[in-house]
């Protein structure tokens, strides 16, 4: 009976890799806030390395993304994410919507609850540092 539940296991184990999970990734599209020219360079790199892979489309999954059931957390997790706030759609918000997201986001960095804790675990060089913190809001705050 044991050997029936393990084999069955693994064979459902098996089966879902085969069902697909990560939202899709692209190039950096026109619509990018990456791709302003205004854009200070210096903000522009903290977004890049510590917001991109769950708030864009050009996420770069790394190995275990792509295993599931861990590929299913990941993929639903950059999903909501991207809802959020999506870097390479910035140009598409209206100025009602960007004007919100820059208030939400400069929220989010000033009380450390971006980027997550369960990122940063595996990803320690997307943790912002307090200089890196101080550059996005005063960024934010300055538009």
């Amino acid at each position: 009976m044991k050997k029936k539940i393990l084999l069955l296991l693994l064979f459902v184990l098996v089966a879902i890799q085969f069902v697909p999970a990560l939202p899709e990734s692209t190039a950096e599209p026109q619509d990018s806030i990456l791709l302003r020219k205004d854009l200070p360079g210096e903000v522009a790199s903290i977004l890049k390395k510590s917001c991109n892979d769950c708030h864009s489309n050009t996420t770069h999954w790394p190995w275990y993304a792509h295993i599931a059931p861990v590929s299913f957390w990941i993929g639903h997790h950059v999903e909501e994410g991207r809802e959020h706030f999506n870097l390479s759609d910035w140009e598409q918000y209206t100025p009602e919507r960007k004007a919100h997201k820059i208030e939400e986001l400069a929220e989010e960095v000033k009380e450390e609850e971006m980027p997550l804790p369960s990122y940063t675990w595996l990803h320690h060089q997307a943790k912002l540092t307090d200089e890196e913190r101080h550059v996005l809001i005063t960024y934010f705050e300055s538009l």
